[in-house]
């Protein structure tokens, strides 16, 4: 039996001062959707949260933590909806995609990197790349295994005197492209802030009906002969390796009236051959920041077999 009262009683805290609403109502709309519908518990909780959020009247970066938070490292974030404290170093900042993005990179510290996002209405200062700061009332994200922090308008912002020797928290992985799996090639992301969800026949879970954003992804399987391994490629990665541009597989599914074509096209250029990847674990898959071709084709339909198994 999922513990379903924790957190119930965390998000009762979080709307305490807004809300007349008890942690026993609370953990009972979180069964409903963990054991009735078979819903993950983090998109359980995030459900019931947009929920109090909507009766509130309230957006989602007026949450607080709830009094004081815990300041953790970065490899012990481990569940959504958390108001923590960190002190990490910028290792990085990417071009945002959104006009409601202001900043989006990532901090590390001794124990390794976390992907951050900080909302242009959020209305804080800039963050530099190479500096540490003493980060407050962040809170906790994820999606598909993968762990984020948000710096909201509550957020405080220090910058603190010291050096990070940030921790180097990838793996490497090697083996042939046995398979790639559905969920790939050419697909469409719900376009809401703060959610990247891949749409289902045009919906999203959170949102619904969504005129989605294109991206371009592949889940793979490596295998080495003597176990398998799940990779994601996100879309600077999947071009990297079958050569195909987001614009090039929107091409190609407009010519062919069908988005499949992307994904079997993608299938015949890479199945068979030997990589190696590295980057973060996230959840059962390993997300491919860099990969390298060992090389040329392999009898794949055997390995498959395998593969499909998992």
């Amino acid at each position: 039996m999922t513990d379903l009262h924790t957190p119930a009683t965390e998000i009762q805290e979080q709307f305490d001062d807004q809300l007349d609403v008890t942690v026993d109502e609370i953990e009972e709309r979180l069964e409903t959707l963990v054991e009735e519908y078979k819903v993950p518990l983090s998109e359980a909780r995030r459900s019931v949260v947009n929920t109090y959020l909507d009766d509130a009247g309230m957006d989602r970066d007026q949450l607080s933590g709830g009094g004081g938070n815990e300041h953790v490292d970065i490899a012990d974030v481990d569940a959504p909806e958390e108001w923590i404290d960190v002190t990490a170093k910028v290792v990085e900042l990417w071009d945002a995609t959104a006009d409601a993005v202001a900043q989006v990179g990532l901090l590390g510290d001794e124990t390794g990197t976390i992907k951050f996002t900080k909302w242009s209405k959020s209305d804080l200062p800039e963050l530099e790349e190479g500096q540490v700061y003493e980060l407050r009332n962040v809170v906790t994200d994820e999606y598909q295994g993968r762990f984020s922090v948000k710096l909201n308008r509550t957020t405080t912002i220090e910058a603190v005197d010291e050096e990070i020797e940030v921790g180097d928290d990838a793996v490497e992985v090697e083996g042939a492209l046995v398979d790639i799996q559905s969920g790939s090639g050419l697909i469409k992301r719900c376009p809401e802030e703060d959610c990247t969800r891949v749409l289902q026949n045009g919906r999203c879970n959170e949102h619904g009906e969504v005129e989605g954003e294109f991206d371009l992804r592949i889940k793979g399987v490596l295998d080495d002969g003597e176990e398998v391994t799940e990779v994601i490629f996100d879309e600077e990665a999947t071009e990297k390796l079958t050569g195909i541009s987001l614009e090039e597989g929107k091409e190609m599914a407009m010519d062919a009236l069908d988005t499949t074509v992307v994904a079997d096209e993608m299938r015949q250029k890479v199945l068979g051959r030997y990589y190696r990847v590295t980057g973060p674990t996230l959840g059962r898959y390993v997300l491919a920041n860099e990969q390298e071709r060992l090389d040329g084709p392999v009898d794949a339909e055997a390995m498959l077999i395998k593969a499909r198994s998992i």
